[in-house]
């Protein structure tokens, strides 16, 4: 390649990475504090036999649902944590469902915040975080599992 030709990253920089090359975190503090909203999805794919289980409570480790979903709360609420260069921000609101379906468990995260960056990381890691739980606690009754299609569905300022 040219070294004097445009490179395809060049017209989008990298935000976490400085004039060196050096890995950074983004400094916010010149944004406006706004009202900043995100929705993330995800999917565990279990045996239909298993999700039965599931749905009727009658999983050996207990209360999975509520585990998981106190899980992803509890994930998101510390995403800084997790991801290293993510900002800790100051969440209004953060709320995970679990839709048990037939073939899966439907998993959303919607979290809301006052800030100068947004939340869709706190929302990913939210949908993470539940899966991976329901995940632990029905490992031992099905093998077969799998997490899916993890993605952000909605981000507005």
């Amino acid at each position: 390649m040219n070294p004097n030709s445009e490179s395809p990253q060049s017209s989008h920089p990298l935000t976490h990475v400085d004039s060196h090359g050096r890995v950074t975190m983004v400094d916010v503090g010149a944004k406006p504090t706004l009202s900043r909203r995100a929705i993330a999805a995800g999917e565990l794919h279990a045996d239909p036999a298993t999700l039965a289980l599931l749905k009727a409570g009658s999983l050996p480790k207990g209360e999975v649902l509520a585990t998981a979903r106190l899980a992803g709360i509890m994930a998101g609420k510390r995403t800084s944590e997790w991801i290293p260069l993510c900002h800790t921000l100051p969440l209004d609101a953060l709320s995970v469902d679990l839709d048990v379906r037939a073939d899966h468990v439907a998993i959303t995260a919607t979290v809301s915040t006052r800030a100068s960056t947004g939340v869709e990381m706190e929302a990913l890691v939210a949908v993470t975080a539940a899966a991976l739980t329901l995940y632990d606690m029905m490992k031992a009754v099905d093998k077969s599992m799998s997490i899916e299609n993890v993605r952000l569905v909605e981000k507005t300022k």
